[in-house]
């Protein structure tokens, strides 16, 4: 018994291998980023969209040939005739009917026998209003009013707040909280518990006397959902404070800073960097000193030939741009400097960078 199943394991291993041996190597052409989409709510008689992204692997050509869906409540609008190497499928569902819903559809196309089904799943409500555009930035199932907070001209002894809006836009309840907040913040969400469809606000607090350096100071806090969770990068917050110097007494004959422009253009042409000049002049009665030179966002590169100008005196404030950096910026680019001109104590330098042409 034991060598006649021996043998028959063989002959079975040997037909498998000469069947797949018939099949092409690679027989689907067609690779799917997500077959299944989760499109969240929509009100009744609300259409709404699922678009899937798709790439095509191989040299040979694929096209789609028909797409099947599951019911006539949905529309498939998909690409006619040769593939690019890239395209995208948009289904859309009519939404005539209320409650959860998951919808299918059969994609047949000349590089496989079998259909590539893609689904796409949501809920549909009698009464929903979309907030996502008062809630632009999204963190999983929580939305935000925005992921950037700054603190402008602050002064020693100042408590300012700063307001984020939270939206939850799914389906369990949450308990937010920011984590990773530095000694000079400190923040409180109200309410507490957040249910789905809700509305809350995150109350940040900067105590500026926790602040040490005059200037420009930076950094970053992060989202949970519950108490507990990890630090996701995705989930960050960025802060910026800008802490005024103080002028306790009146300066007789006090310096003034003039500068050639306060708004920089930063046009490319196709170019990989920009490098643009200001000139800046103490038109005052005394020492100028500029205390802190300090930038916003990545993508700049600066150098100021002096710091310190006597009456009369200019200098020179390099720039450079570096485009595929500044495409990245999170925060408008922007200079900052500090400065013992009571007047002008801090003067901010807009760097407007044109990426159009790269």
């Amino acid at each position: 018994m034991n060598t006649l199943s021996s043998i028959f394991h063989l002959r079975s291993s040997v037909f498998c291998l000469l069947v797949l041996g018939t099949c092409p190597a690679s027989a689907q052409k067609i690779v799917a980023e997500k077959t299944t989409v989760e499109v969240g709510r929509t009100a009744w008689k609300q259409p709404i969209t699922a678009v899937f992204e798709f790439k095509t692997k191989g040299s040979r050509k694929v096209r789609i040939e028909k797409v099947r869906p599951d019911c006539s409540c949905t529309i498939v609008d998909y690409p006619l005739g040769d593939l690019s190497d890239k395209f995208q499928i948009k289904m859309t569902y009519d939404a005539k009917l209320l409650g959860h819903f998951d919808k299918q559809a059969a994609v047949y196309t000349n590089a496989s026998d079998k259909p590539i089904y893609i689904c796409m799943k949501g809920q549909v409500l009698e009464h929903y209003v979309d907030l996502s555009a008062h809630y632009p930035v999204e963190m999983g199932d929580l939305r935000l009013s925005t992921n950037e907070l700054e603190f402008d001209d602050v002064n020693k002894g100042d408590r300012l707040e700063q307001e984020l809006r939270i939206y939850n836009n799914g389906n369990q309840t949450y308990h937010p909280n920011l984590m990773h907040l530095p000694p000079y913040l400190s923040a409180t969400v109200v309410p507490e518990e957040l249910h789905p469809l809700e509305t809350g606000t995150i109350m940040v607090t900067l105590n500026s006397e926790k602040l040490h350096n005059y200037g420009l100071t930076q950094s970053s806090v992060y989202l949970a959902g519950n108490p507990g969770d990890k630090v996701r990068s995705d989930h960050e917050i960025g802060v910026s404070a800008v802490l005024l110097p103080s002028f306790s007494e009146t300066i007789q004959n006090p310096p003034a800073i003039q500068l050639s422009t306060e708004v920089v253009n930063l046009a490319f042409e196709g170019k990989a960097k920009k490098k643009e000049v200001i000139d800046i002049v103490n038109t005052g009665r005394s020492e100028l000193r500029i205390t802190s030179l300090q930038m916003f966002t990545r993508g700049l590169k600066i150098s100021l030939d002096k710091s310190r100008l006597m009456p009369g005196e200019s200098t020179k404030l390099k720039i450079t741009g570096i485009r595929d950096d500044l495409k990245k910026a999170r925060t408008r680019p922007r200079i900052l400097m500090i400065t013992n001109d009571p007047q002008k104590p801090k003067v901010t330098i807009i760097i407007n960078a044109d990426n159009t042409n790269s």
